[in-house]
């Protein structure tokens, strides 16, 4: 049972105040809005989608973090985690399924198998998901423990939560964009 002492209150955004209202910018608004309900898409091949179980679990909670609507369906999905070993011949499935996410989307590639290849330096293991899909968190470990993982949902939410409202239709994100050859 937690006491009202043990509660901590986060500050307000930058804003105005009054009796009654609260005005502040709609980046602010709409980052703190995306951050706080991401949808997440898991792409486990591996042990890593294990850890990843774990962090879906009661003892860690990704709920927490308003990640708990876990989608199987890419259309319905904002955060895809690519989990474990990326073989070559996967690499289009996995460029299609970030392909049919909607926008805004972001990327968490987890482990040292989807952030680098890991220990599998051979010719069928694709060496870091970076290769075919955009990435915005990259989370260590062989496997990470779920703390490392939540770690990276928290990294990416304060990407998310800063970024503006106008960067997906900038012309840098356009330019990211067809370096990986996706309209």
């Amino acid at each position: 049972m937690s006491k009202s002492s043990d509660i901590k209150m986060v500050e307000a955004p930058e804003g105005y105040s009054g009796e009654g209202f609260f005005a502040t910018k709609l980046d602010t608004i709409v980052g703190m809005a995306r951050a706080n309900s991401m949808w997440p898409l898991p792409f486990a091949t591996s042990c890593c989608g294990i850890e990843f179980m774990a962090t879906m679990a009661s003892h860690y909670d990704v709920a927490r973090f308003g990640s708990e609507r876990m989608s199987f369906s890419p259309r319905q999905a904002d955060m895809l985690l690519v989990m474990g070993t990326i073989a070559k011949k996967m690499a289009p499935i996995l460029r299609q399924v970030y392909e049919q996410m909607a926008e805004p989307r972001w990327v968490i590639a987890v482990g040292a198998c989807a952030s680098s290849g890991g220990i599998f330096d051979t010719y069928s293991v694709l060496q870091g998901i970076d290769k075919v899909i955009p990435v915005d968190v990259y989370v260590p470990g062989c496997p990470p423990r779920p703390e490392q993982i939540l770690d990276g949902i928290m990294t990416l939410q304060d990407i998310v939560r800063n970024e503006s409202v106008r960067r997906r239709s900038s012309e840098e994100y356009k330019e990211l964009l067809a370096s990986y050859n996706i309209s």
